[in-house]
């Protein structure tokens, strides 16, 4: 069922599943099973980040599956308190050691936190330029940036993100920094993809997933994809992980795509902060 999975091609010459899962909210209890489960459906893309405080149950997850290293690939972030480079390359340390791998699949800056650290992204992002080189990281990417912050590194920066991961859902399509990255050779990684649930009782998109006789988390997820983008949903109820999997053998026609795509509501449809003033540490 992996093989069922599209590969998409990224601007170093690696690949990555365009469905993966997350694990962003799960408890480090329940981490094993859910990313177990998701593995034996035959997910083989996991997203994790220090910040989720589940790296080390995701890399016991990967080794309990019985499936060879190369076979899954996992992406982290870094922690929005290591910024400056010795904290940073501590930091992507800590990664490797919980998760027990010599290497991640993709790196990315979490957040860009531009009224931080003397709004200096750009060096943290030279430290992961650093990681690439080592082999540490098979890609790097950023989280959250918006245009400026790409085009800022694009200035001053040797490397091209591999993905941005930004808030997308059909009520926040977030298209100024989707159009950016599409032309710049820079996959969109959409998190938040059915907008925290909040999507699922809308009328239209009931409307499509009782004609389809698919659940309205199918729906956009589909749509996602066909837009192009890569996911990951997250769940810790098998029944949904083995949903959100079947999304590949089944089509949305030209008018329920714009129609899905017409639920957007521009910035009042953001559920998560904005990237520009956002400036969380952790304690």
């Amino acid at each position: 069922m992996a093989n069922t999975i599209p590969d998409i091609t990224l601007n170093d010459g690696n690949t990555i599943p365009q469905l993966g899962f997350g694990v962003y909210q799960i408890e480090p209890k329940d981490t094993v099973e859910a990313v177990g489960k998701a593995l034996e459906i035959g997910y083989r893309h996991i997203d994790t980040a220090e910040m989720y405080g589940n790296e080390a149950e995701v890399g016991e997850a990967v080794r309990r599956s019985g499936l060879d290293r190369r076979e899954v690939f996992v992406t982290s972030k870094l922690n929005n308190g290591f910024h400056r480079p010795d904290d940073a390359r501590a930091a992507f340390d800590s990664t490797l050691a919980a998760l027990k791998m010599d290497y991640v699949d993709l790196f990315l800056i979490h957040w860009p936190l531009p009224t931080l650290y003397d709004g200096d992204f750009v060096s943290t992002w030279r430290t992961l330029e650093e990681f690439r080189r080592d082999g540490r990281a098979r890609s790097i990417g950023v989280s959250n940036f918006q245009v400026a912050h790409l085009e800022r590194l694009a200035a001053e920066a040797e490397v091209v993100p591999a993905v941005n991961q930004i808030e997308v859902h059909p009520y926040f399509g977030n298209a100024d920094v989707r159009a950016y990255g599409r032309a710049h050779g820079i996959p969109t990684e959409a998190w938040s993809p059915i907008a925290q649930g909040k999507v699922l009782d809308d009328p239209t998109l009931v409307d499509i997933a009782e004609e389809l006789d698919r659940t309205v988390a199918q729906v956009v997820l589909r749509w996602h994809v066909q837009r192009g983008d890569i996911v990951f949903p997250k769940s810790t109820t098998p029944q949904r992980i083995e949903e959100n999997f079947h999304i590949f053998d089944f089509d949305l026609d030209d008018a329920t795509m714009e129609r899905i795509t017409g639920l957007d509501k521009g910035e009042a449809g953001r559920q998560g902060p904005n990237p520009d003033t956002f400036d969380y540490l952790p304690a």
